[in-house]
């Protein structure tokens, strides 16, 4: 009997932002082109515009302005409004970060999880710190509810999928479910338009990452100003104003930047700075498709992503010392750019979605 119920649907916490997440998305999307996508808002101006082409549904959150703009604001409302998102399909593909693995399904559940709900399971990482009074409501009124709300949800799901080893970790502590890793591919590669910075010369020191207290932007700034380097930041967020007034002359800050831009960046810097705990974070593979390496934290999703010696530096402590010795030891211009590349095209796009068509076929087979 003919049906309009898709084989395959996707959903995602929101579509506000132009993050890792949100790239992964983009892959879920190009796995299963006909699948439709819901989210809660959707933002066309402050995400990637191939969601334009998609067939996505949102909440009606989405009636919200503000929200759309401030979707932390929206921090009470969307385990509600994502339960009450009905999607009937035979399979849904759920990318959560702490919200979409609730929405209700007729058929299979997947959860793809970056990391379980983050300001639940890592609250001072998610608020920052900077706002008193909402963390202290999240913890006494919101947190007890809403992870037990968390949890009911994550016992829904068919099957569970992650990013690393480190999310796989947290997802066991924190539901008692075993979650199989799936590395989402750099999500950016060459192949594509390089534009150049004006005023920028090559072999600069490169932070790509959103403006964020944890991120630790303002210790790679003093990193790099006592290796007397210049810095350049990609990115934007709600830190920025304050990184400016500490930033020196050597330190440009690109907001936003685009594909184009981006893959210069990646290509004629010397090295990328990752100084943040990641649950995954996809920017060491993608300045590794450009035979870039990276120092980071050796902690995290960055133990599945650097190979320590052979395509980037792993540090013990977040500190000036440590990131300038990485900089300065020899260490960097002891790897091959080759080996980079190499380790960087194992996590390809062609695994990813090949892996993710296996699973969804074999939740089918056990219906």
């Amino acid at each position: 009997m003919p049906t309009d119920r898709p084989p395959v649907a996707l959903a995602h916490d929101y579509l506000t932002q132009r993050g890792g997440a949100e790239r992964v998305v983009l892959d879920l999307v190009r796995a299963f082109p006909n699948a439709p996508l819901f989210t809660s808002l959707y933002d066309p101006m402050s995400t990637y515009e191939e969601f334009a082409q998609v067939d996505l549904r949102t909440t009606p959150l989405n009636r919200v302005g503000l929200l759309r703009r401030h979707h932390r604001l929206g921090l009470p409302l969307y385990a509600s409004a994502m339960e009450r998102l009905v999607i009937d399909a035979e399979v849904t593909v759920c990318s959560s970060s702490g919200w979409a693995h609730g929405v209700t399904t007729t058929g299979a559940k997947i959860v793809y999880c970056h990391a379980p709900a983050r300001w639940i399971y890592q609250a001072n990482r998610y608020l920052g710190g900077r706002r008193v009074s909402l963390s202290a409501l999240a913890d006494r009124v919101l947190k007890p509810a809403l992870r037990a709300w968390d949890v009911r949800a994550a016992a829904t799901a068919t099957q569970y999928l992650c990013n690393s080893s480190a999310t796989a970790a947290m997802i066991a502590e924190a539901y008692g479910i075993t979650a199989t890793v799936v590395p989402p591919p750099p999500a950016l590669t060459p192949g594509g338009e390089e534009r150049p910075v004006p005023g920028i010369e090559p072999g600069f020191l490169l932070s790509v990452a959103r403006l964020l207290p944890y991120k630790n932007i303002d210790l790679a700034m003093a990193a790099a100003s006592a290796a007397g380097q210049r810095l350049v930041v990609v990115g934007s967020g709600p830190e920025r104003q304050r990184l400016e007034a500490l930033a020196g002359p050597d330190v440009t800050f690109l907001g936003v930047a685009d594909d184009a831009t981006l893959r210069w960046c990646y290509r004629n810097a010397r090295a990328l700075l990752a100084l943040s705990y990641e649950d995954y974070g996809l920017t060491p593979l993608e300045a590794a498709s450009f035979a870039t390496p990276t120092i980071a934290l050796s902690a995290g999703g960055y133990l599945d992503t650097i190979d320590h010696g052979r395509t980037g530096i792993l540090i013990d402590a977040l500190s000036v010392d440590a990131v300038v010795n990485a900089m300065t030891s020899g260490a960097l211009a002891d790897l091959d750019d080759a080996t980079i590349a190499r380790h960087a095209a194992s996590f390809s796009a062609e695994r990813f979605t090949a892996t993710l068509h296996e699973v969804v076929a074999s939740v089918i087979r056990q219906r």
